[in-house]
């Protein structure tokens, strides 16, 4: 190591324990520990440009252990970023570049938002796996345009957590060669060492994964490191590095303590800590003149960027479609008039939503190339298989239907990995129930605003013989808590295509599908409203004859337990509307004079949903009757479980005669 280095490596270590002690709060010990690592890869090892963050063939880089984002930070800065010392002095502070943990959106040369540990990995995978489709898609003989690597920082709290093993063991199967993973072997968690939970060889699980393994101790140095990286990239498997450290590395009283990993050190240990790296004591947020002088040779690395763009031209004027229809996919743009493709189910027939829904993606997966998903092992039952193109293996990455095993989570991360990456809209299936597996990274994509597409099936107790495990009842209710998400639940063939529609025009979150088990009736569009009401969330499906005495809203399979009670109220005299509910989240998107318009305050209200009850009264007012199932459901046919728990059209007819007194 040259002196220059050692100065550059101690400075992002200084860095980082004066922002932790400024904002009295964060992680300086693995910042301090990581150093060389972050050096080297922001410095030698990354194909980046800090003055284009976003330029499409750069390295992509996932600090999944976000805790230590402090590191990251300092690296950033000292690459030439916009992170400036100021942004470092503002750690953790309301409205900084630098929040307490990663952000996708907020920090320039942050790839994605990281903390919940394990997702990283999970999205590292992500990202390498679209970067090998769409280098198989784009690059021609010649003309390698799609040419880059990814590179993950991970923790033994990282390595602990499930998700990671899922997308890890999958990475393996896939045999994903461009990426490289940093396992920083710290041996220390905020309980003190890792040795009271966690004892397993972790090099010899990634080796039965089916990844490429190097261990290092703890005399490791940047030459280890240099070629490590080296075989890592000759090898055809995914990579990990285990390198040894020392949390709080050179302080005195803090290294190898839990403490280090998650409180500043002290402005005392900071000062003997500084005196141990041979830095002035008294300064603060320090950066040397030779550490700049060294580190600014990188803002002139804009060379690769401006490489790849001359080798863009040339590929553009050699395939110009093929460029054409690049561009237009890592821009996130669809190809104009791909909402011709949406299919239209003639009224009368009965088709679960699940089967709607499969029809449509068989569609959309022509008009729109850049469509791919899969399933947790349930493409068959979740309709997803997009069947006229084949699959991703590790020989081919030109399919488009991925085979996630049974993952949930994983298969989660790993759609947020590839959104963030871009060049493709992606999907992923399974049984709503299992949407709880799933929940961290629904909420991360919310958070991120990415527009990943959950198609969860089996949507309620209707599924029916499988029983309470497998019967959703809190889950719906509980999604339309996630700010950003869109849930989606059709009660029809035509909504369901609408909510496709929806679902593809969103840019600024994810979307959930919500869709049936069993069949539901095409509805006649010219008696009821026009399907397309679905974007605004709720429209009027059936206008009430006369007077206008009670409004029956429903989601659902629901609406059609709605209309039955219509047909007998409507024969007794009462006035009945009824309102189809597909989303709450766009409903309250909606303006208050259309949000009055569809469910106005003065007559009589009834709800109707296969699932908890709570949050009806914001719909229904606290007056109203609200029909649901606020238990667990029982194994028996979809049909008979349903009536025992009091979703049924006689339970409408009941509720709005109590309501309206006649």
């Amino acid at each position: 190591m040259t002196a220059v280095e050692e100065l550059s490596i101690n400075t992002i270590r200084t860095l980082a324990m004066d922002g932790v002690q400024k904002a009295n709060a964060g992680h300086p010990g693995t910042a301090m520990a990581l150093a060389p690592v972050a050096y080297l890869l922001y410095e030698e090892l990354m194909k980046h440009d800090p003055g284009d963050p976003h330029w499409p063939d750069r390295d992509r880089f996932v600090l999944s252990a976000g805790h230590a984002c402090i590191l990251q930070y300092a690296a950033l800065h000292l690459a030439g970023y916009d992170v400036t010392i100021e942004d470092l002095q503002g750690f953790r502070q309301w409205g900084s570049k630098t929040p307490g943990h990663p952000e996708l959106h907020d920090t320039p040369g942050v790839e994605v938002t990281t903390g919940p540990l394990g997702q990283g990995v999970g999205n590292g995978i992500g990202m390498a796996l679209a970067e090998r489709m769409l280098a198989e898609r784009y690059n021609q003989p010649g003309h390698e345009i799609v040419d880059h690597h990814t590179w993950v920082i991970c923790s033994d709290g990282d390595l602990m957590e499930g998700v990671s093993a899922e997308a890890s063991s999958l990475a393996g199967h896939l045999g994903l060669g461009r990426l490289t993973c940093f396992y920083d072997d710290n041996h220390i968690s905020i309980e003190g060492d890792t040795a009271v939970s966690f004892s397993e060889d972790v090099g010899k699980r990634y080796e039965a994964y089916g990844w490429h393994v190097q261990r290092f101790d703890d005399t490791w140095t940047l030459d280890t490191l240099r070629a490590a990286v080296a075989a890592a990239r000759a090898d055809t498997r995914p990579s990990m590095i285990i390198v040894r450290t020392h949390i709080g590395y050179g302080s005195p009283n803090k290294q190898d303590t839990g403490s280090a990993h998650g409180e500043p050190l002290g402005a005392e240990e900071i000062v003997l800590t500084k005196r141990v790296y041979g830095w002035p004591e008294d300064a603060h947020f320090l950066v040397p003149d030779e550490v700049r002088e060294h580190c600014d040779r990188r803002v002139a690395g804009g060379v690769a960027s401006a490489s790849w763009r001359d080798r863009l031209a040339a590929y553009a004027a050699a395939h110009p479609d093929l460029h054409g229809e690049l561009t237009r996919v890592l821009a996130g743009e669809l190809p104009a008039g791909w909402q011709d493709a949406l299919p239209t189910f003639e009224p009368g027939t009965s088709i679960a939503t699940r089967a709607s829904s499969g029809t449509t993606i068989q569609a959309l997966a022509d008009a729109i190339p850049e469509l791919v998903g899969g399933s947790a092992d349930l493409a068959p039952s979740n309709n997803t298989n997009m069947k006229k193109y084949g699959s991703v293996s590790r020989d081919t990455y030109g399919g488009r239907n991925f085979h996630f095993g049974i993952r949930e989570h994983g298969m989660g991360a790993v759609l947020n990995g590839m959104a963030c990456h871009g060049g493709f809209r992606t999907f992923g299936a399974t049984f709503m129930i299992f949407s709880d597996y799933m929940r961290p990274t629904a909420r991360l994509a919310a958070l991120m605003k990415l527009p990943v597409i959950y198609v969860w099936t089996h949507d309620s107790v209707w599924l029916g013989e499988d029983g309470p495990t497998h019967q959703p009842v809190e889950q719906l209710m509980s999604l339309r808590l996630i700010p950003n998400l869109v849930a989606m639940r059709p009660a029809d063939a035509n909504e369901t295509a609408e909510s496709w529609r929806v679902a593809l025009e969103r840019t600024d979150g994810p979307t959930a599908l919500l869709l049936t088990r069993q069949g539901l009736p095409t509805l006649d569009r010219t008696t009821h409203g026009a399907a397309d009401g679905t974007r605004r969330g709720a429209y009027i499906l059936a206008e009430a004859s006369g007077a206008l005495d009670a409004i029956v809203v429903a989601s659902g399979s629901e609406v059609h337990d709605a209309l039955a009670a219509r047909e007998t109220l409507q024969a007794a005299g009462i006035g009945v509307r009824v309102v189809s509910m597909p989303s709450w989240d766009l409903f309250e998107e909606q303006d208050p004079a259309y949000q009055r318009e569809v469910i106005p305050t003065g007559p009589a209200r009834v709800s109707i949903e296969a699932g908890a009850t709570f949050g009806w009264s914001r719909w229904i007012g606290e007056n109203g009757r609200a029909i649901g199932i606020d238990r667990f459901g029982i194994s028996a046919p979809g049909k008979q479980v349903a009536r025992a728990l009091g979703i049924s059209a006689d339970a409408v007819v009941a509720a709005v005669h109590e309501l309206v007194g006649r």
